[in-house]
């Protein structure tokens, strides 16, 4: 007789403060999906869905059910009335039949417009439904761990690297330890430690700096009886009463050495914190540091609105910026989200000039809009399927767009918000990026997966965002500002 598995996603990465909600369009032009039958579209990607799916290839002696998947890219808080309807397809999912075990997909900083706990709203609905059943969960790195995430879950992983290029890795973690939970293999206990520090994640990648100096710390802790260590960078900008680093532990029966370990992994976060704080250039201090570099592109980063940490992209600093220090060589910008500019320089063609408003469209608090004249250099639908290495074979979708052209310097305005990640982004509208010198993108550290190895270098630069530098300036309700590093 096959054993079932139920799964059901929610992947959202909020940033409390955005002044765009994250509604049912942005779910749609990612992934908003219910049905086994879907999962081969998945199949030999790296994400969760496509663990999932060699997990049902795999194991042709379990059932694997997929109830409801939603995935957006970062953005503001999730529309609570989306929320509720999430809760109900995954209830009337689970209702009504046996499960063997439940496997959820979970971010870890998703907040809507009336939680600030909802992935812990979640795990408890799963639990009243099914009972003892063994639940597992996967987060993202950038989770904000609930202290009672322990006892809420049986087994638990997160990624463990930035760019996050391990999520199928991950998942098969999991679905392989819940099976060897339901087969009576290992009894799974955990543990959650929390060492009281918000960390910047600008600092964060894994290839390098304290949190690879972190992964490597846990890594070497992870022997029997543990089965897993994550340590948990948190999201900062995802406000909430557990905002910031934590650690989880799953061990097999022991949980005095879960609570130890998770402790020991806590104690070295924050002796690291202190080296995830940063300084940044000015957006002209970047600029002239780029100009300086031998050879190119060289990538100038406006992480302050990084769309992967929920930006906006109508933020002008670097804009602005770019634009007075007149580069004397070639630039592409990207990008800036206005759905009714792309209309118009779709509906007046290639090679017209248009008069044009660029940025402060949503957040003028941010910077203020810039006039341009720009000639219309390409148009696209806005549909590619995403290089690598980061979500390799999916698809995704900027929807309409337009390349603008002033002076040296091209501009990407799109009708969907994207983050830039992937060199399909650039090719679908006929920019080489290495013709460029001046590579200036919204992005962080997801970014440099594809586009590092192009570069000569990349330069971050601080500039007024949803995203920016100064967490100490954000106006929080319901994290403890004292955890601040």
């Amino acid at each position: 007789m096959k054993r079932s598995i139920a799964v059901a996603r929610i992947w959202l990465e909020v940033n409390s403060f955005s002044p765009v909600p994250t509604i049912l369009a942005d779910f749609e032009a990612k992934e908003w999906l219910a049905g086994s039958d879907r999962l081969p579209t998945f199949a030999g990607t790296p994400t969760e869905l496509g663990g999932v799916e060699a997990f049902a290839r795999a194991n042709p002696d379990w059932d694997v059910v997929l109830l409801r998947s939603a995935a957006a890219d970062p953005g503001g808080p999730m529309d609570e009335a989306l929320f509720e309807r999430f809760l109900a397809d995954v209830e009337a999912g689970l209702a009504g039949r046996h499960w063997d075990a439940v496997y959820l997909s979970l971010h870890g900083a998703l907040i809507t417009e009336r939680r600030t706990a909802p992935d812990v709203d979640l795990i408890r609905l799963v639990r009243r439904t099914v009972g003892a059943v063994p639940i597992g969960a996967s987060f993202d790195m950038h989770a904000n761990i609930s202290p009672d995430m322990a006892e809420l879950v049986d087994v638990f992983a997160g990624y463990k690297t930035l760019p996050h290029l391990d999520m199928d890795v991950v998942a098969a973690k999991v679905l392989g330890l819940l099976v060897q939970t339901v087969e009576g293999r290992i009894r799974p206990v955990g543990a959650v430690a929390r060492p009281g520090r918000i960390l910047h994640s600008f600092n964060m990648r894994t290839s390098d700096g304290p949190m690879k100096e972190l992964e490597e710390f846990a890594a070497a802790r992870t022997v029997p009886p543990i089965l897993d260590i994550t340590p948990y960078g948190g999201f900062p900008y995802a406000d909430c009463a557990f905002t910031g680093a934590s650690v989880m532990v799953c061990a097999d029966g022991d949980r005095a050495a879960a609570e130890r370990v998770a402790e020991e992994v806590s104690a070295e976060i924050r002796r690291l914190a202190p080296q995830f704080a940063v300084e940044r250039p000015s957006a002209r201090g970047g600029l002239e540091q780029a100009r300086d570099v031998a050879g190119g592109p060289v990538a100038v980063l406006e992480s302050g609105d990084n769309t992967y940490s929920g930006g906006i992209a109508d933020t002008t600093g670097l804009f602005r910026a770019l634009l007075e220090f007149d580069p004397q060589e070639p630039a592409v910008f990207a990008y800036f989200h206005d759905p009714a500019l792309v209309e118009r320089a779709h509906a007046a063609g290639i090679g017209v000039t248009l008069d044009c408003v660029l940025g402060g469209r949503v957040a003028p608090e941010y910077g203020a809009p810039v006039a341009v004249r720009a000639e219309v250099v390409r148009l696209t639908e806005g549909t590619f399927v995403n290089q690598g290495p980061m979500q390799r074979g999916v698809e995704a979708q900027m929807g309409r767009a337009v390349l603008l052209r002033v002076g040296r310097i091209e501009i990407v305005v799109t009708s969907k918000r994207l983050p830039v990640n992937d060199l399909g982004y650039f090719e679908l509208l006929g920019v080489d990026v290495r013709a460029k010198k001046y590579l200036c993108v919204k992005a962080k550290n997801h970014f440099r997966a594809a586009f590092a190895p192009l570069c000569a270098t990349v330069i971050e630069v601080d500039t007024p965002g949803p995203a920016g530098i100064d967490l100490a300036g954000m106006p929080y309700k319901h994290a403890n500002k004292a955890d601040l590093v």
